[in-house]
């Protein structure tokens, strides 16, 4: 016997807008480290992370922009799921 977990109002206006804070949410975050980390980042940035409508991928700018150099740099892919796409690392170009 298997277990799913299931959002309470699953499919209703309750969890569009509970997904929507989260997205709201974890967009703030990417921006807000950012600015405290005092990187510039033009408006078309902005516009594309507030909307960006997977949490996954604003997880994964969210840590790029812990270590990011320029705001460009959070949106570069991981040199691990590249490894892994391209079938390893015989296929890396070498640096």
């Amino acid at each position: 016997m298997s277990f799913v977990i299931y959002f309470p109002g699953r499919g209703t206006v309750r969890e569009k807008a509970y997904l929507e804070g989260k997205l709201e949410n974890r967009a703030s975050l990417v921006l807000r480290v950012l600015e405290k980390r005092g990187i510039p980042f033009p408006e078309g940035t902005r516009e594309r992370i507030t909307s960006c409508a997977d949490l996954d991928t604003l997880a994964l700018w969210f840590d790029h922009s812990l270590t990011a150099a320029a705001a460009e740099d959070l949106f570069a892919e991981d040199p691990e799921i590249s490894a892994t796409v391209l079938g390893g690392s015989e296929n890396r170009v070498p640096g």
